[in-house]
């Protein structure tokens, strides 16, 4: 029986002859294990019945792959008594196990008696433990009823249905043979109780063996998962449909389908005491920087908690330390052509399970106000879609505080926007105004969140004739402060990044309300403020405001105009990559 690297059957390799001929000798200068029979196909085993065949298939290949400590010499092979095995079990476990207490029990009973303890079993319905008897050993699969592949652990047991039922088979032949029988692409070996628990929680499979003190861990789970659906946030008219959801190997998957380099990585990590959440770090091998990903590995690896089930916003607040600064350090997408670009581009990706969103690091402002869109339209149609994002920005931060201050200092106003300013200021002081309409809007927005689908429409309806119309002619507020605040909201909606969109409505609000107090003064002194303070932050030590502060033309130029693809052929400096060029030369 032929194995692939992973210790399952290729069920479409000839079959070896039934046994040795007359005077030859078994393969491999090898005794053929007692108790075994030769695994059939399934037509072959209806069609001949039960018919028996003989003969052993060398594992030298195999023994040279494993580990020494794993096996014993065949001459220590002699003594089968069950104390014998106790006995040769004690010695090896003593020799590759530090922890004498995380050891899997060898009897059955003991076995299960661990399971009560430390897995819940019999306590928790979806701990399952499937008892059945094959070569004349029990065996019991250990599995959660809620991750288990039906499919995948039936063909298991029926392959282990072909162990001879009436020979007693002994526990170095089980070894040998009993991964024939496992036809699973990933098969792996422990000696460890945490681990054996770990791995099941996960959602592989435990096949245990009474009398041995090591399992077989099989990857036999299905996740509960929907498919890749287009993203919410960042929609295109042109392009790719396909979003990351919340399972962590098919959002790898959508990734390695547009990068087919093998020098794409994929680190797996686990964070969490108790969740023990699946964090996978990507990058490009021969360009990231190696800096940064041995920082981003640290950081995680120091992580210290008891869980992350929020994901991967949990897992910046304990690498980035962001602390009461609003504004995002990482850029999140739920776009896999948007990752794969980063990462050609020398990006690193944290991909997090059960999160349908990826980090990219590092990031800086103006990555934040970049869109897919504006690179599925020409050069020229790119460029102006990303300066009319950049106009609505603009206009969601200052658009208020500055006509605020034109309305109440009218001598500030040149006379070209002679059109600012209010006629009459209402019922309610300006600033009142606009801080009930902020809220307003957020509570709109929060509304539009937490309404069912059927009635968003219905709520929207309201909300504007709410405060749009009766709110105006019952003197509450003025005309000129619903529509600024229309703009500005628009504008808001406009930012690609959701997070910096937010941060940006936090910067209004403290210039209105400096503006409000100090006038021309605390208008200049509250921006000069942020922007140094936006100077001075770092996203894993790479600058925040870059390309702007640190200056760099040729990368300002970038990101102020949609370049043509053949004139964009060096990577930005600011990832520190392995190679600068993404183009070949001439």
């Amino acid at each position: 029986m032929e194995t692939n690297e992973h210790g399952s059957m290729d069920l479409r390799l000839e079959r070896p002859p039934a046994g040795p001929g007359p005077g030859d000798e078994p393969r491999g200068g090898r005794e053929e294990a007692p108790g075994m029979i030769r695994p059939k196909p399934v037509e072959e085993f209806i069609r001949d019945g039960r018919e028996r065949h003989g003969g052993s298939r060398s594992f030298e290949s195999r023994e040279e792959r494993r580990d020494d400590s794993s096996f014993e010499p065949r001459e220590q092979r002699r003594d089968d008594s069950f104390e014998a095995r106790e006995k040769r079990h004690d010695m090896r476990s003593a020799e590759t196990r530090e922890e004498p207490d995380d050891r899997i029990e060898p009897r059955f009973e003991e076995w299960l008696d661990q399971l009560r303890e430390f897995a819940g079993y019999e306590a928790s319905f979806d701990v399952q433990v499937r008892q059945m008897t094959f070569g004349g050993r029990r065996t019991g699969l250990l599995f959660l009823s809620t991750f288990a592949k039906d499919s995948a652990l039936t063909e298991i047991l029926k392959r282990l249905s072909y162990l001879d039922p009436e020979s007693e088979v002994d526990r170095d032949a089980l070894e040998s043979y009993l991964l024939l029988y496992v036809p699973a692409i990933q098969v792996t070996r422990t000696r460890s109780r945490s681990k054996m628990i770990e791995e099941m929680l996960i959602g592989n499979t435990a096949l245990y063996v009474d009398g041995d003190s090591e399992v077989l861990l099989i990857d036999a789970k299905q996740y509960p998962a929907r498919t890749p659906d287009e993203p919410v946030l960042e929609k295109v008219v042109r392009g790719s449909k396909d979003g990351f959801t919340e399972t962590l190997l098919v959002n790898v998957a959508l990734v390695r389908r547009r990068i087919r380099d093998p020098r794409l990585r994929f680190e797996i990590l686990k964070v969490g005491k108790r969740t023990q959440t699946d964090v996978a770090i990507g990058y490009i091998e021969d360009i990231a920087d190696p800096k940064l990903i041995e920082s981003l590995r640290d950081k995680i690896q120091a992580v210290n908690i008891d869980g992350i089930p929020l994901a991967d916003k949990q897992l910046e607040e304990m690498t980035v330390k962001t602390n009461w600064n609003p504004f995002p350090l990482v850029r999140y997408s739920e776009r896999p052509d948007v990752v794969a670009s980063h990462l050609l581009d020398g990006s690193v990706t944290v991909i997090v399970d059960t999160s349908p969103s990826v980090m990219l690091l590092p990031t800086t402002y103006f990555d934040l106000i970049q869109h897919a869109e504006e690179n599925r339209q020409s050069p020229f149609i790119g460029t102006y879609l990303r300066w009319v994002r950049f106009f609505g920005i603009l206009s969601s931060i200052y658009l208020l505080p500055l006509w605020y201050l034109f309305a109440q200092n009218a001598y500030l106003r040149p006379h070209w926007l002679w059109f600012l300013g209010a006629d009459k200021t209402g019922q309610l002081p300006l600033i009142v105004q606009f801080l009930l309409v902020e809220i307003g809007v957020d509570l709109m927005r929060l509304a539009a969140v937490h309404t069912p689908s059927p009635l968003v429409t219905a709520m929207s309806l309201v909300s504007a004739i709410l405060v749009g119309d009766i709110a105006v002619k019952t003197g509450l507020f003025v005309n000129e402060v619903i529509l600024y605040m229309a703009v500005s909201a628009i504008g808001m909606f406009a930012t690609p990044s959701y997070e910096l969109g937010l941060a940006n409505r936090i910067v209004r609000l403290a210039l209105l309300l400096a503006t409000y107090l100090f006038q021309v003064m605390g208008f200049v002194i509250c921006a000069t403020v942020i922007f140094i303070a936006l100077v001075l932050v770092r996203s894993f030590n790479a600058p925040y405001m870059w390309p702007l502060l640190p200056f760099n033309a040729k990368a300002l130029f970038a990101v102020a105009f949609r370049r043509p693809l053949p004139e964009n052929k060096t990577r930005p400096s600011i990832y520190r990559t392995k190679r600068n060029r993404k183009q070949p030369v001439g």
